[in-house]
């Protein structure tokens, strides 16, 4: 296990409590990863020092914890430029990482799927590309002259060549992917489909394991899962809808991570629903909404249905729960409810929800049909909801509610007569 030592530097007009929020969720961050947080710094800056982020005054301080503690690695809470990194590892003898490396590393080793996979690559190269150099001090520079051109190229202009190769090879199959995905999206059109959102460790995947019951992966870590899963799962009265996870978001989460992740939030973005997960027992729940919701709007998605899902409300006692129930209530009016994934009938709040706008999706007929087609009442009770049924001499009247395709379907029988409700 490495020994990680910590640095926030943040700038004077941050709020002191997000600067340690900042920090506490970079220890979970590193022994995600699974480093072991040996120490921690911390300068607030009027601006990053252009040579190493931080002053030459912390850099020897740095330095000495470094040694006290034994580290092998410094983790940088703020995103770090090349050169910052190459003078700091120069200055500290040791490995040098920020925030935005050290999520990749957790996605590289969380990714289980093809697609995953590629597109933590896909990440990572980008992320790589402009500090080769610092990876390549050791060796020495051929520059190109008479007699050296072509195979005189240094290691590092090669290895910049085969990088950008890779990077397109990988755009090239998360196209392909993509495009496969939306097959398989247009095959779902007729079905309700809704995608669960949030930040990272709010319960996204506990809900979905408890709603549909498979053996999906949860843990009490950031990023504990990194590829979508979709499952149906019955709301009642023999409605479906499918329900995706996706991976969770963060406080700075990477931009090219999010965008070579586009291809898997594509599912939210063609969702009827959006669920947005709030960890309600959290103490910062209210800054890690507002987290997700602007990564969604960075996405477009802010626009998209939604249902807040406040969850883990068994972790409060009954008396916070009512009071922050009524505080949520008077500031936001957006549709909400209060789940828990782990107690009995926690969830049922959640599925009378999903239920009712399942239901809403079906217009409701009234169906005169001949007594002798039966085949279309069997069509009725099988793929919508039949309220009631009053046999009419020769005819039969049905009421009920019905999906827009078997809608148009009736419509073209002569015989039967449809009066919308």
């Amino acid at each position: 296990m490495e020994r990680a030592v910590l640095v926030g530097a943040p700038l004077k007009s941050v709020d002191p409590r997000e600067v340690q929020e900042h920090m506490d969720e970079l220890v979970r961050l590193t022994d995600t990863a699974g480093g072991k947080v040996v120490g921690s710094l911390v300068q607030r800056l009027d601006a990053p020092n252009p040579h190493s982020f931080i002053g030459s005054g912390k850099v020897k301080e740095l330095r000495e914890m470094v040694e006290e503690k034994e580290a092998d690695l410094v983790i940088f809470d703020e995103d770090l430029k090349p050169d910052q990194a190459k003078n700091l590892e120069r200055a500290l003898d040791v490995r040098i990482m920020d925030r935005s490396e050290l999520i990749l590393d957790i996605f590289a080793s969380r990714a289980r799927t093809r697609e995953a996979k590629l597109q933590v690559e896909l990440a990572q190269l980008e992320y790589l590309l402009p500090r080769l150099q610092r990876m390549w001090t050791h060796l020495s520079r051929i520059r190109g002259g008479i007699g050296l051109r072509g195979p005189g190229e240094t290691q590092l202009e090669t290895d910049r060549r085969l990088i950008g190769q890779r990077i397109a090879d990988l755009k090239r199959k998360l196209r392909d992917v993509a495009e496969a995905r939306a097959t398989r999206r247009k095959r779902r059109q007729g079905e309700f489909r809704v995608s669960l959102v949030g930040y990272t460790n709010a319960g996204k995947s506990s809900i979905l394991r408890a709603l549909s019951g498979s053996d999906i992966f949860v843990e009490d870590r950031l990023f504990a899962t990194l590829d979508s899963a979709t499952r149906q799962i019955e709301v009642g009265q023999g409605y479906q809808v499918l329900l995706t996870d996706t991976v969770g978001f963060i406080r700075k989460l990477p931009h090219h991570l999010v965008a070579s992740f586009r291809s898997t939030l594509e599912e939210a973005r063609e969702a009827d629903l959006l669920l947005h997960v709030i960890d309600l027992a959290h103490p910062e729940w209210e800054e890690q909404m507002r987290v997700v919701e602007g990564v969604l709007e960075e996405l477009d998605l802010d626009g998209a249905p939604q249902l807040l899902t406040f969850n883990k409300v068994d972790r409060l006692p009954h008396a916070e729960e009512e009071a922050l129930r009524d505080r949520i209530r008077t500031f936001d009016q957006r549709p909400a409810v209060f789940v828990s994934a782990v107690e009995e009938g926690g969830l049922q709040p959640l599925l009378d929800a999903l239920l009712a706008r399942a239901r809403a999706r079906f217009p409701r007929v009234n169906v005169e049909l001949p007594a002798a087609e039966g085949e279309w009442l069997a069509t009725l009770h099988r793929e919508g909801e039949v309220i009631e049924v009053t046999p009419n001499g020769q005819r039969i009247s049905v009421r009920a509610r019905v999906p827009h395709d078997l809608l148009g379907r009736l419509r073209q029988v002569g015989e039967i007569e449809l009066t919308e409700l």
